[in-house]
C-alpha cells in the first residue's frame, strides 16, 4: 500500500523537545524553570488590552498588524514599514528559511545554538552546518571559517539559549564585515531585554547600515505572553518585502496584537523584571558556585550549571529536583548532557532550588 512521503531531509530533523512540564501532585507545590517563562507574567495592562478585544473575536485581525508594528517602531525609535509580525519570533525564523534556503544551501548555527535554526534549515532542504563555540560561546571565526559557496545564511542568537552568553557588538560588526555579501545574517534577539552590559547591542544599528543583516525579537521573554505567540523582525525594506509574500495575512490574532502593544509601552513592568532577574542571576550564580557545582556566566534571564560526568550528575540533579517540585532543563538534545538551564523564578523558588541543590549534593 503506498502512501505520502516525506520530502527528502525531513524525518533526518529532530523534533523540537520543549522543556517538561510539572505534574501537580496533591499537597505538593510545583515550580516550572525549564521554559525561561518570567515569574512575573505579562503587564496588568496587556492582560486587560486582550480582554477588552474578547468582544470582537469574529473578526478577522487587521493583515499587517500595524498598530503592534508602530508600537515597536515608537519603542525602538524604527520605521513601522521595516517590521514584520509573526506567530513568535519562531514563524520569522521559519520565513526567513522559506525565503533564502532552498535544497543544496547551508546555513551555519553554533554548537549550541537554538534547536529551531537546524530545524528551519533542514525543513527547506538546506544543510545545518555547525561553527564551534569557545567556552560555551560563540566564535566568529569559526563562523567566518565555516562560510564556503553554498553558504546563505547564519544564525546567531545573542544572548544565547541555553548558555546564557552573549557576543560584543563589535564582535558581531566584525562577523558582519567578514560574511559574503549575500549571506544573510540573522540576529536572534530574544533575551536582549534582560542584557546591561555596556558592549552589548541587539543589532538595530547593523540592520540600518546594511542590506543583509535582521533582527528578530519576542513578546515572549520579559514581556510574559509566551502563550499569545508573538514576535517581530526588524529589516531591510526589500528583506521585509520578501518575506511578506509568502507570511500568512492573520498570522497574528488581534488578541495578542493589542496586548502585544500594552506590554511594550509599560516600560515600568520591564523594568522591574530586568532589575529582579539580574539582582537573583547573580545570587544563584554565587551561591550555586559555593556548592562545588560550576555556573557559565550569562546575561539572560536563566543560569547555565554544569554537573560531574560522574558521581553526582545532571541527571540525578533532575531526579531529585523533580521530586522537591523544582523542574529545570535538561540539555541532552542541546549537546550539553552534563547540565541543567535553571530559569530565575520568584524568590522562593530560587531559594529552594539551591536548598535542594545542596542536599543533593550533601548526598541527603
Amino acid at each position: 500500500m503506498s502512501r505520502p512521503v516525506p520530502n527528502p531531509g525531513i524525518l533526518d530533523i529532530a523534533p523540537y523537545t520543549p522543556g517538561k512540564s510539572p505534574v501537580a501532585e496533591p499537597g505538593r507545590k510545583v515550580f516550572k524553570l525549564s521554559a525561561n517563562e518570567t515569574p512575573f507574567g505579562p503587564s496588568p495592562k496587556a492582560i486587560e488590552a486582550f480582554r477588552n478585544v474578547a468582544a470582537h473575536l469574529e473578526d478577522y485581525p487587521e493583515g499587517t498588524s500595524r498598530v503592534l508594528r508602530e508600537a515597536i517602531g515608537r519603542s525602538f525609535g524604527l520605521d513601522p514599514s521595516r517590521i514584520i509580525c509573526g506567530a513568535g519570533s519562531d514563524e520569522i525564523l521559519n520565513l526567513l528559511a522559506h525565503t533564502y534556503l532552498s535544497h543544496g544551501d547551508e546555513a551555519i548555527s553554533t554548537t549550541h545554538g537554538f534547536l529551531v535554526y537546524p530545524i528551519a534549515t533542514m525543513a527547506v532542504g538546506a544543510k545545518n552546518v555547525v561553527a564551534q563555540e569557545t567556552n560555551l560561546t560563540c566564535n566568529v571565526d569559526a563562523i567566518l571559517k565555516a562560510v564556503t559557496p553554498k553558504t546563505k545564511l547564519v544564525w546567531l542568537a545573542n544572548p544565547n539559549n541555553p548558555t546564557g552568553t552573549y557576543v560584543p557588538f563589535d564582535e558581531v560588526k566584525r562577523l558582519r564585515a567578514g560574511l559574503p555579501s549575500h549571506v544573510l545574517l540573522v540576529l536572534d534577539a530574544a533575551y536582549s531585554d534582560y542584557v546591561s552590559r555596556n558592549d552589548y547591542e541587539m543589532g538595530i544599528e547593523l540592520v540600518a547600515t546594511t542590506e543583509n543583516t535582521v533582527v528578530t525579537h519576542t513578546f515572549s521573554k520579559i514581556h510574559g505572553l509566551a502563550a499569545l505567540r508573538v514576535g517581530w523582525m526588524f529589516g531591510p525594506e526589500h528583506i521585509i518585502d520578501a518575506v511578506n509574500r509568502i507570511r500568512g495575512p492573520f498570522n497574528v490574532s488581534t488578541p495578542a496584537m493589542y496586548a502585544a502593544v500594552a506590554a511594550i509601552e509599560d516600560t515600568a513592568h520591564q523594568a522591574m523584571s530586568k532589575q529582579f532577574t539580574e539582582t537573583w542571576r547573580n545570587w544563584l550564580s554565587e551561591e550555586i558556585g559555593k556548592l562545588g557545582l560550576k555556573v557559565t556566566p550569562g546575561v539572560a534571564n536563566f543560569v547555565l550549571i554544569h554537573f560531574p560526568e560522574n558521581g553526582k550528575t545532571a541527571d540525578e540533579a533532575d531526579a531529585y529536583l523533580t521530586k522537591r517540585g523544582l523542574v529545570l532543563r535538561a540539555l541532552k538534545n542541546y549537546r550539553l548532557p552534563h547540565s541543567l538551564r535553571m530559569t530565575i523564578g520568584t524568590e522562593e523558588a530560587n531559594r529552594l532550588v539551591v536548598e535542594g541543590l545542596r542536599d543533593f549534593m550533601a548526598g541527603k
